[in-house]
């Protein structure tokens, strides 16, 4: 596991990109990449964000993403205006390192997670999220990972109602929703662009297409408390 020192953050311009009129930052952890969107001030809100598949985006040294598809990789520069900084993390980043940078810069610490993403928030909870937010998550098995629905805390769930993959169902958010009690609030999304390719991709309604940005707003007042 990379220490806090050995994380470095790269701050000269040629590794300084401009996504949506922004700066993003490069950071380094050892020889991984992460994605750092804020806002000018220091945020009182940031989201570690996980992507979905494998998690491996192909973040490279100059910034640059392999695999762009994810909605969570295309939108993650989106909560800045909002006011709330995210860390978008390549494969192989240690979560304690995520948790440890972001905690240098904001208040509080969401962990958002795409799909298979959700299978690494049970070993996320250990640094102590604020809070945790599953998209199109795999509810069932990460149901089987926690002890109890008392690990979780504050928590969202966001699912579109005709997101009929397989390991992401709709029909498994209200038995998660059921086992985990009061402390979870479940955003259902609708409608979207016309879907395309398989029914577990980024282009279809198990990626939010063409509702992205209702995604990000629910997900932005469930993390400011509204």
């Amino acid at each position: 596991m990379h220490t806090l020192p050995r994380l470095v953050l790269f701050t000269l311009a040629s590794l300084t990109l401009v996504v949506s009129g922004r700066a993003e930052e490069i950071v380094a952890f050892g020889e991984r990449y992460a994605l750092y969107n804020g806002p000018a001030k220091r945020a009182s809100f940031g989201l570690i964000l996980l992507p979905g598949g494998e998690g491996d985006i192909g973040i490279s040294q100059s910034g640059e993403i392999v695999r762009q598809g994810n909605w969570i990789v295309r939108t993650r520069a989106a909560y800045a205006k909002s006011g709330i900084a995210s860390l978008l993390l390549d494969d192989g980043i240690e979560l304690a390192d995520a948790f440890a940078f972001l905690r240098q810069r904001t208040d509080k610490v969401v962990v958002v997670a795409q799909s298979r993403g959700s299978l690494k928030i049970p070993r996320a909870l250990a640094y102590k999220p604020d809070a945790v937010v599953f998209t199109s998550s795999m509810l069932g098995a990460v149901q089987k990972r926690l002890d109890a629905p008392d690990a979780l805390p504050r928590t969202l769930v966001v699912h579109h109602r005709n997101d009929f993959c397989p390991v992401t169902h709709a029909s498994d958010v209200a038995g998660f929703a059921q086992w985990a009690g009061v402390r979870v609030q479940v955003q259902w999304i609708d409608g979207g662009s016309e879907p395309k390719g398989r029914l577990c991709g980024a282009n279809h309604y198990h990626g939010f297409i063409g509702r992205e940005s209702e995604v990000v707003a629910a997900i932005a007042r469930f993390v400011k408390g509204r």
